[in-house]
């Protein structure tokens, strides 16, 4: 029989929900238990596919073609458990499901409310597709006290009161700030934001204070009485260095120790601690390091590129070396300026993105890389600019372009109308933006003896993708005759999804965000062999 954690956030956005849960559950599964992580959004998007990185930041892809919250690479990351569709859910696709049902007349006629269709839909989301896990963690999006979270509050108490609750755990994640001015330690905001809560007829059993200094018992005692939990249960989290730190610092707080107490359980087996601890020092204390340039459209946000950021650090654990990233906005790059902004950079990455915007900066920073020969990964998006720039400069096909940017170019890269996957016809379209993508995990065939096969040390890989636009794969031979290798090949022989340079020490363009299935405690291959290149390069 599951049990479940409820996370919920006050004070202020962005404490870090995605982050505990994430350490939570990895104390949890490291001591021998099966966990589920799973986040409810109170957004009214019905996923965040077609939500601007400046709004939201990175869009998250699961293997079964999810378009989830960036929280859930967190989960991933931390837990090296693979997320599903059924573990993020928004208010926009719980709605859209009972309007559906509603005008297929499926409630006989009933007046459609929030409570309960709204509600009985949220808990069919917390309890559906279990099968045999100890522990389903649901971190609820939003802060306490926001009209939008409501329903999402409403339906856990409903939850807790049906369920059990003694199987039903209550965390509150809240803000306790330090004033600077008066060298103080300040708990009103967490007393308030826990009465709110309360008032919602939710009691949290564990507050997790997040704060710049340590707490001093006093206060982690005023915040006891007044939030009226048990003094143990006051857990403190100052700011890390480094996220890889959240685990350590988590289970030194007996967070583990806690929730497992509530539950009347005990530990299945000892936590090993020391890979993180080797993870944070070389974080943290490296000498020596690497700078990579990541030239992109949404560098100024540093979520946009939240599972990139994390596998060039991965890559640079492998390496045991310092990752510095040198975020440039695209739009300011110029062939004829290049040198100079790309000074002391061992290593260029092109990430994914939509529009055209700053796709001539890309190109010219891709140019720069590949006469130069200075390692060069390009992925997705990145990957269809080095074949553009390549068709340019070395084809002669003066106009090439993508039939998404221009359609008077030549399309080197092009919409192709539908996909077949596991036997399923998928249409793509350009008019519905939405759930229209090549989406989740796809094989690809690697070549024999190329770099992307010695670097996989595989003849077939399943990766991620979410894109809307492929390379022509009638151009093949051409590209081949002039060294562009087309190494990576979907199993039909239709798609390209990986290119390399011949004549180059390190050039490689992949069709799919591999930066998704990168974890700190086992880094991506084409991370850690990009990394190794810019690393030999200075």
């Amino acid at each position: 029989m599951a049990r479940y954690i409820f996370v919920t956030g006050g004070v202020v956005s962005s404490l870090g929900k995605g982050l505990s849960s994430a350490s939570l559950a990895f104390l949890l599964k490291s001591q021998g238990y099966k966990v589920r992580l799973r986040k409810m959004d109170p957004y009214l998007n019905v996923d965040p596919g077609t939500m601007s990185p400046f709004q939201h930041g990175e869009v998250f892809v699961t293997d079964d073609g999810a378009e989830t919250d960036l929280d859930l690479g967190h989960y991933e990351r931390f837990t090296n458990i693979s997320s599903k569709k059924s573990d993020n859910i928004t208010t926009g696709r719980i709605y859209s499901d009972i309007i559906k049902k509603e005008r297929k007349g499926l409630y006989l006629g009933k007046t459609v409310q929030v409570i309960p269709h709204v509600t009985e839909r949220i808990k069919e989301f917390i309890s559906g597709d279990i099968t045999n896990e100890d522990f389903v963690i649901c971190e609820i999006g939003g802060t306490v006290g926001d009209i939008e979270s409501l329903p999402f509050l409403e339906a856990i108490r409903q939850f807790s009161n049906q369920y059990g609750k003694k199987n039903c755990l209550f965390i509150h994640l809240t803000l306790v700030p330090y004033l600077k001015s008066s060298d103080e330690i300040k708990t009103k905001p967490t007393q308030h934001s826990v009465k709110e809560l309360r008032s919602l007829g939710i009691q949290p059993d564990i507050v997790i204070c997040r704060s710049q200094k340590s707490i001093p018992i006093d206060q982690r005692k005023k915040i006891s009485l007044f939030c009226n939990v048990d003094i143990e249960n006051v857990i403190e989290t100052v700011d890390v260095r480094t996220i890889y730190e959240a685990p350590m610092s988590f289970y030194n707080e007996k967070l583990d120790k806690q929730v497992l107490k509530f539950f009347k359980k005990k530990p299945r087996k000892k936590i090993n601690l020391a890979p993180w601890k080797k993870i944070t020092k070389i974080v943290l204390g490296s000498k020596k390091s690497v700078n990579i340039a990541i030239i992109g459209k949404y560098v100024n946000l540093k979520d946009a590129y939240k599972s990139l950021d994390e596998a060039l650090i991965h890559g640079g654990l492998s390496n045991n070396i310092k990752v510095n990233l040198i975020r440039i906005e695209s739009d300011k790059v110029a062939f004829n300026k290049i040198k100079k902004t790309l000074t002391n950079v061992s290593g260029i990455l092109i990430p994914g993105g939509f529009g055209k915007r700053g796709t001539e900066g890309k190109i010219s920073a891709i140019r720069f890389a590949r006469i130069n020969k200075i390692p060069f990964l390009g992925i997705c998006f990145g990957m269809q600019m080095a074949v553009i720039e390549y068709a340019r400069n070395v084809l002669n096909i003066k106009n090439a372009g993508s039939s998404e940017l221009d359609i008077k170019s030549y399309p080197v890269v092009g919409l192709l109308d539908e996909w077949d996957k596991d036997g399923k016809v998928i249409k793509g379209s350009n008019k519905n933006l939405g759930g229209t993508m090549r989406l989740g995990s796809y094989p690809a065939n690697l070549r024999h003896n190329s770099l992307i096969n010695r670097i996989y040390k595989s003849k077939r890989i399943f990766e991620r993708h979410r894109h809307r636009y492929e390379v022509n794969m009638a151009l093949k031979d051409k590209f081949e005759k002039k060294g562009m290798y087309f190494t990576g090949i979907s199993p039909d022989n239709k798609l390209p999804e990986i290119i390399e340079l011949k004549n180059h020490p390190w050039f490689v363009g992949v069709q799919y965000h591999p930066e998704f299935k990168s974890r700190p405690l086992n880094p991506h291959p084409l991370f850690s062999s990009f990394i190794k290149a810019a690393k030999k390069y200075r």
